[in-house]
This record gives structure tokens, sequence and C-alpha cells, in this order.
């Protein structure tokens, strides 16, 4: 299964037909139909449902999909790790984040890298920490940053200043927002969206017994969406505060939860994979960086 025929497939599994696949990937509609004939050959199995006009994905297709995005990103990636092997400090170092106002802080590090070393770039990945996670072990990010508790005999990790408090993102008319902090018995049915993954078991652990009270309305991954949801006011989002002040809306307020509920943030990378000179040398920095900070 070569890299070459995977990037094929996944043109023509995003274009959702042959014609503009082919114009795309300037290879004639025959050559590609029959690349794409003999990976199924290759496989065993039928990738797509071709009609007259259009080509979806099987179920083997979709699943597909997702590995081959995984083998051409991850080939992709030392392609380039290779390329940049030079005097120059340059090549790419891809930090997977969530929505979080640790971003502001790394922002900051990140600008005064690119100071010293503009040939660096850096590739962004914004997901929940599961994703996160996935993605540093298989390869495809070098850095990982992770709020709350983390299980970090896996990897190597500096704590990032500040804290993350949760709370809930209420519409502007609704008598929430006009209290100083909500509490457990405040959300007794109310209609709510809480994150699917990553930090949602810190909170259900919060509410307790109250948990269940609550009407989970919806779950989310990252909050943009939820937080329309509360603009139309449907319900109120359960969110850290610093991705809720990404949204400036008069229409929606974050009130914090009392008892306070605050997390850290982490900055993670695997424990014995290699890095690249653009990775170490970064990481160097934002070490080297916070304990200046903190003298």
């Amino acid at each position: 299964m070569e890299v070459r025929v995977l990037k094929y497939f996944l043109t023509v599994a995003r274009e959702e037909n042959i014609t503009r696949a082919s114009e795309i990937l300037h290879i004639s509609q025959p050559a590609l139909s029959r690349q794409l004939m003999q990976l199924e050959e290759e496989l065993g199995t039928q990738l797509f449902v071709r009609g007259r006009h259009s080509s979806t994905l099987t179920e083997a297709g979709m699943l597909l999909r997702r590995r081959a995005q995984e083998i051409v990103d991850l080939t992709e990636k030392t392609e380039q790790e290779f390329q940049n092997r030079g005097d120059t400090l340059s090549g790419t170092v891809s930090i997977g984040s969530g929505e979080a106002d640790t971003m502001r802080c790394l922002a900051q590090i990140m600008r005064g890298f690119s100071d010293l070393y503009p040939e660096v770039k850096f590739d962004i990945y914004s997901n929940d920490a599961d994703h996160v996670r996935e993605r540093l072990e298989r390869g495809t990010l070098d850095i990982g940053v992770l709020l709350g508790p983390t299980v970090i005999s896996k990897y190597e990790s500096i704590a990032l200043p500040g804290k993350e408090r949760w709370g809930v993102l209420v519409p502007a008319k609704c008598p929430l927002a006009q209290k100083e902090y909500v509490t457990k018995e405040d959300l007794v049915g109310r209609r709510v969206f809480i994150a699917k993954r990553g930090g949602a078991q810190g909170v259900a652990d919060w509410f307790g017994e109250y948990y269940d009270k609550m009407n989970v309305y919806a779950t989310y991954n990252l909050l943009y969406n939820a937080a329309m949801l509360v603009n139309c006011e449907i319900g109120a989002a359960i969110s850290i505060e610093g991705a809720a002040s990404l949204y400036k809306n008069p229409n929606i307020i974050f009130k914090p939860f009392y008892p306070e509920l605050a997390v850290t943030s982490t900055m993670v990378w695997k424990k014995h994979q290699p890095q690249t000179q653009a990775v170490s040398t970064f990481l160097e920095y934002v070490r080297e960086k916070l304990n200046k900070d903190e003298s």
C-alpha cells in the first residue's frame, strides 16, 4: 500500500467525485480509477459506492480514511524533519491543546521563540484532552497541553502558570447571570451542555449527587457550538473560564462555580520519543522562559 495511492484515495474521499479529484491530482480519470480499484483489490473490500456523479465512502472506506490520514500525516512529518536538518534551525513544532486561557501564555512564549528562530513554524491542533493524547500516542503531535489532573508516568512535562476556573456560560437574561457565582443547587433541573470527554469526569465528581439532578441536554467537544446554543437561550454550558472568555458576546455571561473548581495546565510530550532539533530547542526555551518569569 503506497502512500501516493493513499493520497489519491483521500482526495477522492474529500471531493466525492473522481473527475474533480483527477483534476486536483493532475492525473487522468482512468488512471485514478484504476489505482483505486487496485487498492480495493489489495484490501479485499469495496471502499466507494460509485454513482453517476459521485463516489461516497463505504463503512470500510470511512475506516481507511481515518487510518490513511494518520499515515499520510506521519509520513509528511517525517519527510519534513529530514528536509530541515541544516545549519539554520528550522522545521515544525506541532502542539495540541483545547480551548483554554493557557494558550495566551503559550502564544507569548511562541512569539519570543519565533523572534529567535524565525524559520521554525508551528502547527496548532485544537481538540479535547483525549484526542490530544491519542495524537501524542500516534506520534502526529510533538507536544500536548492538557488541562487538569494528568497521568504523567508516560510523559515528560512542564507545569504551566495560572489556573482555569470551571463555571457555567448562561444567557444574559437568565437569572443566574445576576449571581456572583453558581452553586450545584442552582443547576438542579436546568438544561445544561457539558464537555463530552476530557474534564467532564472532574466536573461530575464535583457535582456529586447533584449531577444526576441536572438536565444534561447535550454534550460538546469544543465550546464554540455550545456557546451558540447558549446564545439562543436553549440552556447553559458548563465550561472553563478561559474557553468562555474567547467568545465576546454581550448576550452570554460566564459565572464561576462555588465552591471553586479550578485546574491547572501541563505541557507534555512522550518519554523516550526522539525529537527534532526544533522541538527540543522549543521545549528548552519554554523551561528557561518560565523559570525566568518565576524568579
